[in-house]
């Protein structure tokens, strides 16, 4: 819905300058934002499915009247976005990911500003046996059992988390993707991934955020939800003006602060417990939390 809002505020926009140039006055002047106003964001789409991002965008455009124009993505994507030069910065989770994208010199630093955690979700009755086993175990075991499990397959960061916890069950990536019929990868984002678990009585690995989001949706429950690994930070990046042209860091700083506020982060604190009954995401105001 927000790419539709996206287009429908650029051909205002258009509208508003041909009129301009053609010498229509409209008494009041435009209510738009101009372009200078406007901030370009790529972010995960687990920042997107729970919502938090859409509740944060307006806050953030009321309080600062800029307009952002967001682009939700999986993380390896909305680096890649960063890379080009098509957004002035992203909100991602992958660490490992984003600090090799920092080293490279797209970004100017890591800004860790939420978490969560990832759970290994599936069927209520838990068919794999998997309750109670670490997520590495847990994984062996539904490789052993040929269960059926459904992966995002899309480069983003719960994909990134997902072969991070292959590896240390032992297994090479490779060798996971061609065991059989029981692995699918969607190639979607995580609503949608989730919903397809659902469907097809499968395990998926989520993070928590948009688990509770569509918990009511799937009936799927959460099996595995201790373990260091599965520990989920948000970040957001500005991306160099310096190695990337056209990046206005200056704009995206704009929100890097705004993100790490003290009431901001109490906002993020808030968001989701009057509807699921907990907090989606933990605030981290800069800083990582390691467990």
């Amino acid at each position: 819905m927000k790419n539709f809002k996206n287009i429908a505020l650029s051909i205002l926009l258009i509208t508003a300058m041909l009129a301009g140039l053609s010498g229509c006055d409209s008494g009041g002047g435009s209510n738009i934002i101009p372009a200078q106003g406007r901030l370009r964001i790529a972010t995960t789409t687990s920042l997107y499915d729970t919502g938090l991002w859409n509740a944060l965008e307006d806050r953030f455009e009321e309080e600062e009247g800029i307009r952002l124009d967001i682009l939700y993505a999986g993380t390896g994507i909305a680096l890649e976005y960063g890379r080009r030069g098509d957004v002035d910065a992203v909100a991602v989770h992958a660490k490992a990911t984003e600090e090799q994208f920092i080293a490279d010199g797209y970004g100017i630093e890591r800004i860790p500003f939420a978490y969560n955690y990832f759970v290994i979700v599936g069927p209520a009755g838990d068919p794999a046996g998997i309750a109670d086993l670490s997520p590495e175990e847990a994984f062996k075991k539904l490789y052993d059992t040929q269960t059926t499990f459904i992966s995002r397959g899309d480069a983003s960061g719960t994909h990134t988390k997902e072969k991070a916890i292959w590896k240390a069950a032992g297994y090479d990536y490779e060798e996971v993707t061609s065991a059989g019929s029981w692995y699918v990868e969607a190639g979607k984002g995580m609503g949608p991934t989730l919903q397809m678990a659902s469907e097809m009585d499968g395990y998926t690995l989520s993070d928590m955020g948009t688990f509770l989001a569509y918990k009511g949706e799937t009936g799927l429950v959460t099996v595995v939800d201790e373990g260091s690994i599965l520990l989920n930070v948000y970040s957001f990046i500005v991306i160099d003006p310096d190695n990337v042209e056209g990046a206005d860091a200056e704009k995206a700083q704009i929100l890097a602060d705004f993100l790490v506020s003290d009431e901001i982060q109490q906002f993020i604190k808030d968001y989701g417990t009057a509807d699921y009954g907990d907090s989606l995401f933990i605030p981290c105001a800069g800083n990582e939390p390691t467990s």
